[in-house]
């Protein structure tokens, strides 16, 4: 099962992930996934540090924008219209996955799906994620329970990086971000990037 859910805010997406993971957990649908894009909001995982935070909370506030500790592994990242969010909802075990696969797996969907726009991305040793030409494109942070997983991946497609400066991304100070907009001079349908998104996604994890 697929669900597109369009532009949802992050907290309602999450609650649907959780009912998600109940169900797949009592076996009572197959493995899923969600693909959706959020309003403005910064989410720090359990790993993560407000020191990574650039910008005061009370002055993101002021600006109408969300900060929220969620149950991810990683640091802080952005997410925002634009930016392409991919939530699987998988049984590990029944899959014959582990995490390290799984990670993997998720990378390697970014990865075909910016070679249909003619991008070749790479992964960097030691770091999760996908970066071209020196700047990191696609972000991963997951959770899991009862080895079932969720939250996922983010692509940047057309979203506006100017957020990514008021923190440092991923908890890396060095880290210069780029999108799909940004490499091809140009802002790119989503419509058809949810397709070919969703066709990959179907293909990496066998989903229906």
């Amino acid at each position: 099962m697929l669900l597109d859910l369009g532009l949802i805010d992050f907290e309602e997406c999450y609650r649907l992930q959780r009912e998600l993971v109940r169900k797949r957990r009592a076996g009572e649908i197959e493995d899923s996934a969600l693909l959706a894009e959020h309003n403005e909001v910064f989410t720090i995982g359990r790993t993560g540090s407000d020191d990574n935070l650039l910008v005061g909370t009370e002055t993101l506030l002021a600006d109408g924008l969300k900060v929220l500790r969620i149950d991810r592994g990683g640091d802080v990242t952005f997410h925002g219209p634009g930016q392409l969010m991919v939530y699987p909802v998988i049984d590990l075990k029944r899959s014959c996955m582990d995490l390290h696969q799984y990670l993997r797996g998720l990378e390697e969907l970014a990865i075909r799906f910016l070679k249909d726009y003619s991008v070749e991305a790479q992964r960097v040793p030691e770091k999760t994620g996908v970066w071209v030409r020196g700047r990191k494109i696609a972000s991963v942070g997951v959770g899991a329970s009862g080895w079932v997983t969720y939250h996922g991946l983010s692509i940047n497609i057309n979203c506006d990086l100017r957020y990514f400066s008021m923190i440092n991304p991923c908890g890396m100070k060095d880290v210069r971000m780029t999108s799909l907009e940004m490499i091809k001079g140009a802002p790119l349908e989503m419509s058809g990037v949810r397709k070919n998104v969703a066709n990959h996604l179907r293909d990496i994890f066998r989903l229906n």
